[in-house]
């Protein structure tokens, strides 16, 4: 096929690529070792590279050849002690962990640098040409978080907007809000961003002990919506995983008969709402997007009734059999969330606030706290992104990957969140990865633009192959095969031509 001429820039992808090493192995797929991938495209043609992300995590595993340090899946034991003291202080000094710097789910852009992200409070630096590894940057030096998200949130100027859980700090545990900024001040041209991080606010944990477990946060003009959900962490249970033998994975539980509570924090007062939102249990990772209109916020996710998404890819699970057994007891859905911020004090106590042309329903109870119930828009989409322009504004088109009852993707899909039309690319045995909107240059329309997805086959004799799709017509525009072994990954980005710092500079 051909390739529009303005398609130039990077398409850098992340996710896990080595579950073996040595005689060991991970027990589940979001643990193994982090494998970066580039497509770069220069003047219609495309080239590809992959490369292991150098992490002290790959490191020491590949110089020891097993695994030596401890994923969420996967408790790692170094070193059987000698002693009785040694042995005693080895899992003592595991109450608080020192997490991983296998940073395998998604790219970050902070300042011109580029960061591969896990979920811990370590992420890399990384060329995004060579996709070498650079330094590691702890943002626990920075910001009191033990975790923090792989989906930050970029405002106009730039700045990168995260969270981060804070465990146990000062007897408290919180989720914080926190803000990196995209430059520093010209005296200061040594110095990184993450010296000028700031706290931006921080929201108290229902519990000391138990604090939820995010994957994305929403971000509106004014608002940013965090959503604690009941599927938690037990601190307790993790700071005994060592000893017991389990893993961190195993001290995560959702609890079906509890509440799933919203956070909406003004990006200008830097205080919470103080209303209190809530829905019925659920979990979810992804926020698609959110906006205001009318008083209202209204926001997107993609939500199930349970957690059985997570034991899906335990390695054990993904035999052969896979596509046949693997059946997920919840199906991923849409759900649309209209929350009415400026409510009438007064409202009747049982009378549903939404004032929008809206099936969701926000109805006031006895106590003043508001229960909030989704529209479902559709089922069975995930990894969604959209048109980054329209982040926290009224917008139109999701590109995602289909999923039905098995959690791999066999179709890239459109939708539409106004008409609920979708259009959808599959071809037999292939597996889409999470697509990518890149918007053309005198873009007029939201998908004004090309989707690309790298398609792994079925048959490993099969090359995969990256996609190239007309965003607004869904059709195929070129593929550039590749004739390598190419890993499913998880999230990427693409980068322009023009955020490239060159290889001199």
């Amino acid at each position: 096929g051909q390739l529009p001429t303005w398609l130039q820039g990077v398409l850098l992808r992340n996710g896990p690529g080595m579950h073996t090493i040595g005689d060991s192995k991970y027990n589940h797929w979001f643990d193994g070792l982090a494998l970066l991938h580039s497509f770069t495209f220069k003047n219609g043609e495309v080239y590809y590279r992959s490369k292991y992300l150098r992490s002290d995590t790959y490191n020491c595993n590949i110089e020891a050849n097993k695994i030596m340090v401890s994923e969420f899946g996967t408790m790692a034991y170094p070193d059987p002690c000698k002693n009785i003291f040694a042995k005693a202080f080895s899992y003592l000094s595991h109450t608080i962990p020192e997490f991983t710097d296998n940073c395998l789910i998604n790219i970050m852009k902070a300042g011109d640098d580029f960061y591969a992200t896990g979920e811990t409070n370590f992420i890399r630096k990384i060329n995004p040409q060579t996709l070498e590894t650079l330094e590691k940057v702890d943002y626990n030096k920075y910001v009191a978080v033990n975790l923090a998200t792989s989906h930050p949130h970029y405002d106009s100027a730039g700045n990168v907007l995260n969270m981060g859980t804070s465990i146990v700090d000062k007897g408290k545990t919180k989720y914080l809000l926190f803000k990196i900024p995209s430059s520093v001040p010209e005296h200061e041209k040594k110095k990184s961003c993450f010296k000028h991080l700031e706290v931006v606010c921080s929201v108290p944990s229902r519990s000391l002990l138990h604090p939820s477990y995010y994957h994305s946060f929403g971000i509106t003009e004014n608002y940013i919506i965090f959503i604690e959900q009941p599927f938690r962490l037990d601190i307790l249970k993790m700071a005994t995983a060592y000893i017991r033998g389990v893993s961190w994975a195993s001290c995560l539980a959702f609890n079906k008969d509890d509440k799933t509570w919203f956070h909406f924090i003004d990006r200008r007062t830097k205080k919470e709402v103080s209303t209190k939102f809530y829905t019925d249990a659920m979990v979810f990772f992804h926020h698609i997007n959110a906006y205001e209109e009318d008083g209202h916020i209204i926001f997107d996710i993609i939500a199930y009734t349970d957690n059985s998404l997570y034991d899906m890819f335990y390695l054990k699970n993904l035999t052969k059999e896979f596509e046949e057994n693997a059946k997920l007891t919840s199906i991923p859905t849409c759900r649309r969330f209209v929350v009415p911020l400026q409510c009438d004090k007064d409202a009747v106590v049982d009378s549903n606030l939404v004032t929008l042309p809206s099936t969701a329903t926000a109805v006031k109870e006895k106590d003043g706290s508001i229960y909030c119930q989704p529209e479902i828009l559709c089922e069975g989409i995930e990894l969604p992104r959209i048109n980054y322009d329209y982040n926290g504004k009224k917008y139109k088109h999701v590109f995602a990957t289909r999923v039905q009852w098995s959690p791999v993707p066999t179709k890239i899909a459109k939708f539409n969140t106004q008409t609920r039309e979708m259009l959808q690319w599959a071809q037999d045995d292939c597996w889409p990865s999470e697509p990518v909107f890149v918007p053309s240059p005198d873009a007029k329309e939201e998908d004004d633009g090309v989707v690309l997805t790298c398609v792994v086959k079925t048959d490993p004799k099969d090359p995969p192959f990256l996609l190239v799709l007309d965003a607004k017509t869904f059709t195929e525009l070129g593929r550039a095969m590749v004739n390598v072994e190419m890993h499913m990954d998880l999230h990427g980005v693409f980068i322009p031509q023009q955020d490239m710092k060159t290889e001199t500079e």
